[in-house]
């Protein structure tokens, strides 16, 4: 072994004398090409997934590709979210349209744990997610981050999703019962832990795919204050905030393509020493692109085939926006209900109304989330105490609501000052006491219809006119 040592140096020397008035070659990294489509908060949207395939394969003909989605795949569409299996026609189309990952958005969690589960084994693409821990519940624990490799190109995509979803708990934007067993911990708290990672996979890109929306301001982290305060990524593709995004901060490019598969983000890639040396991005009008993937389509029209959905059950006398919504909503709550006051958060009012025949499709895809209805006895204190704590607004029907100064009125619809120590019957989705749960008493009255199906039945039993040209039922406390 000694002597074959020896044979090799001596070889090695012959080689590097023969050289020595040579020029020592070079070796050039080469540029790699890479395209990423991604798409955000499609919120159970179908229709133009069979665009997407189509846009997809035609880019894998000339070049390599990645697809990824920034979360909220569901809740948005009654096709979707009233499906015997809930969610799955989202999963089925993505499944087709070739994607490779996405990250959990705060409405992954609306449909509860047990079907997310289903989901989650169902979907062909990978889930990641930094911040949350399911091990305690039964649904498989996404990777933190997973790096996917297309020809001799390293990605590694590191997942976040917004925690802002309770005052009193780290959940996110979700009904809190239904993530009673999952632990969440605030992205800034973890982000932190992994930014060597593109060192550790020897990676030529690092992307951050979160869910936070795009700017937190000062009180939790955004896309923005990535790029300002951790600035170990080479690009960040965000949802949650439904923005189309397109900027660079702190040299960090920062995408995010807008909201129910109205568009798809582009990104062009050129690739040297684990550098990205240029960047070209393009939003995709998938509204007015007109090709697609015929077999997709034909899936996505068998999905969408549902007649009970078209089935007109009232009329709109105006175009109504989502305040004015608001008030209808809370209204037919009321009388259906049977009840003195009814409250509906903003963010469960999800769609405006448009002019002319009121569908169930319509009702549902205002209020898509198939929560509860509750009725619960409280005195006007404990009402005043919810609105002022809770710091957040609400539509509201059957009384008025003012603030002068510091102090709450609460009057009847007769314009007199209801007294602080008469009880009231209140009306509302069970997101409300869910998320405020310090100011409700426990011994609410769950009734048989969700939020939705209480509106339909309004309509169809009550009064199927809907005209509030003028409206201001709507009240937060400041």
């Amino acid at each position: 072994m000694k002597n074959r040592f020896i044979f090799l140096i001596t070889i090695v020397f012959l080689i590097a004398g023969c050289s020595k008035n040579e020029e020592t070659p070079i070796i050039k990294s080469e540029e790699k090409k890479l395209t990423i489509f991604f798409i955000n908060d499609q919120h159970g949207q179908l229709d133009n997934f069979s665009k997407i395939k189509h846009i997809v394969d035609l880019e894998k003909e000339n070049t390599n590709v990645i697809t990824v989605c920034s979360g909220d795949i569901f809740s948005g569409n009654p096709v979707v979210d009233n499906h015997p299996q809930k969610g799955f026609p989202m999963i089925d189309v993505m499944n087709r349209a070739g994607f490779d990952l996405s990250v959990l958005g705060n409405h992954e969690f609306d449909y509860g744990e047990l079907i997310l589960t289903d989901r989650m084994d169902q979907a062909n693409f990978e889930w990641v997610c930094a911040n949350v821990d399911m091990s305690n519940s039964g649904v498989p624990d996404p990777f933190e981050y997973q790096t996917i490799s297309v020809e001799d190109i390293k990605v590694t995509f590191l997942g976040l999703v917004e925690t802002n979803g309770s005052n009193t708990e780290t959940i996110p934007s979700t009904h809190p019962w239904r993530v009673k067993n999952l632990a969440f911990e605030r992205p800034e708290n973890v982000i932190e832990q992994y930014k060597d990672i593109k060192t550790q996979e020897n990676s030529d890109l690092y992307i951050a795919l979160t869910h936070l929306g795009f700017n937190g301001g000062s009180s939790s982290l955004g896309d923005t204050q990535i790029a300002e305060q951790y600035p170990y990524f080479d690009l960040i593709i965000g949802g949650h905030s439904h923005q189309e995004i397109n900027t660079i901060i702190n040299d960090i490019p920062i995408f995010q393509s807008g909201a129910n598969l109205n568009n798809l983000g582009k990104i062009e890639l050129t690739i040297k020493d684990q550098t990205v040396q240029a960047v070209d991005y393009e939003l995709i009008d998938l509204n007015t692109y007109a090709e697609f993937d015929t077999d997709l389509k034909t899936i996505i029209d068998d999905y969408n085939d549902l007649p009970y959905l078209n089935e007109v059950i009232g009329y709109s006398h105006l175009q109504h926006a989502k305040s004015k919504v608001g008030c209808f909503y809370t209204d037919a709550l009321k009388g259906a209900m049977n009840v003195d006051v009814t409250f509906q958060n903003t963010g469960g009012i999800r769609s405006t109304l448009n002019k002319g025949d009121i569908t169930n499709r319509e009702i549902f895809e205002i209020s898509p989330f198939n929560n509860s209805t509750v009725i619960y006895e409280m005195t006007v204190t404990e009402i005043k105490n919810f609105l002022k704590g809770s710091s957040a607004g609400f539509y509201y029907s059957g009384i008025y609501i003012e603030q002068n100064g510091d102090a709450i009125e609460i009057k009847d619809l007769n314009d007199n000052i209801i007294p602080d120590t008469t009880i009231l019957s209140v009306g509302t989705n069970d997101y409300i006491p869910a998320v405020y749960s310090n100011y409700f008493p426990t011994d609410g009255e769950v009734q048989l219809l969700t939020d939705a199906e209480t509106v339909i039945s309004y309509l169809q039993n009550d009064n199927d006119q809907v005209n509030y040209p003028n409206c201001d039922q709507y009240f937060n406390y400041q």
